[in-house]
């Protein structure tokens, strides 16, 4: 796949300022852990949050709360990190600089297959819903990756982001003709649609635990292949690269993680676009510490997007992906006219 000239793109060098960036997401993320645990239709305070958390004797309302609350932010948190990472790769994979699985519609073609899966075969768990959904990302992303690729020019990122919304548009148009005459898979479907992690309880984590292990170790070893592959497919080919084959090893370890995540907690878009443009922005574009960074930052910008949704509806709540939509629509629209579609 890569001979010792590659392998040598191998050794670390750290980005100066990673450790820093690193302390702090971290810090981050564990601020985020305690407000999520405290923060909702109802706050709870320190001393109940501290007996929820460590005193398993303790049994009073608030407590078990923030007992209740522990699997929904491990949840949110996973999911993060997945389309975090998967934001990372289908960049790279792509060479396009605004890709998100929602922007290149992979994550509508995961929806249609879904909405198929309750329609025609009353599929109703998560573990159904996972494979239905990953076999409608996978084949949506050959379409659209086929479709951008058609012309002179080869798959450009412009063709790619219109193709991606072009197809989005068309399985849109499908799921909402298929839900119509429907009206009980409307009811099951509609509240999967908006995104949210708040259905994320310890059945979904276990389900969901090795295909982010699986998708992420992926994406880590395909790292300085990738970094590779960003200099060019002429010079990366010339270090031994196996441009073709990384690209679909990379491309599946994306769809993997987006997939998963987009079955158990529904479409969320603008996760992987803004957490790993903050991340390339903070330290740079060598993957072998975005993928990691991006996992961190996606994570936080998920957890925080569930906690401003609580606080928003309450004493309902407003739904992750709405939240996310609304924030990371104008930053892709500022990204676009900034990027003015270049390739990375």
């Amino acid at each position: 796949m890569m001979n010792t000239s590659v392998s040598e793109n191998k050794q670390l060098n750290v980005p100066k300022n990673f450790i820093k960036v690193l302390i702090l997401l971290v810090i981050l993320l564990g601020i985020c852990v305690l407000a999520s645990l405290a923060f909702g239709s109802r706050t709870i305070g320190w001393t109940q949050l501290m007996d929820g958390l460590f005193h398993p004797d303790v049994q009073s309302h608030e407590a078990n709360v923030v007992r209740q609350r522990i699997s929904r932010t491990i949840f949110s948190l996973m999911c993060g990190a997945a389309l975090g990472v998967s934001g990372a790769l289908m960049q790279s994979v792509t060479r396009n600089p605004i890709a998100d699985p929602s922007i290149l519609g992979v994550n509508t073609g995961a929806a249609l297959f879904v909405v198929c899966g309750i329609s025609f075969l009353n599929i109703s768990t998560a573990s159904q819903y996972i494979w239905l959904a990953l076999l409608g990302a996978i084949i949506t992303a050959i379409f659209v990756f086929g479709i951008g690729s058609m012309g002179s020019g080869g798959a450009t990122p412009l063709k790619l982001v219109l193709a991606g919304a072009a197809t989005s548009a068309a399985l849109s148009s499908l799921v909402i003709a298929i839900m119509i005459p429907r009206t009980n898979v409307m009811d099951q479907f509609r509240f999967w649609q908006v995104g949210s992690v708040g259905s994320g309880n310890w059945s979904s984590i276990s389900t969901f635990i090795p295909f982010l292990i699986v998708g992420i170790l992926i994406a880590l070893f395909t790292a300085p292949a990738l970094n590779a592959l960003a200099l060019g497919d002429e010079v990366a080919t010339g270090l031994g690269v196996r441009t073709g084959m990384i690209r679909l090893i990379a491309a599946f370890a994306g769809i993997l993680l987006c997939g998963a995540a987009t079955a158990l907690a529904g479409p969320i878009g603008f996760i992987g676009l803004l957490a790993t443009h903050v991340v390339r922005l903070v330290i740079g574009p060598d993957l072998r510490f975005v993928i990691p960074m991006s996992a961190l930052s996606g994570a936080i910008i998920l957890t925080i997007s569930d906690i401003f949704g609580r606080l928003i509806g309450s004493p309902g709540e407003l739904e992750v992906g709405i939240v996310t939509a609304f924030i990371g629509a104008p930053i892709l629209i500022l990204l676009t006219m900034k990027a003015k579609m270049r390739t990375l």
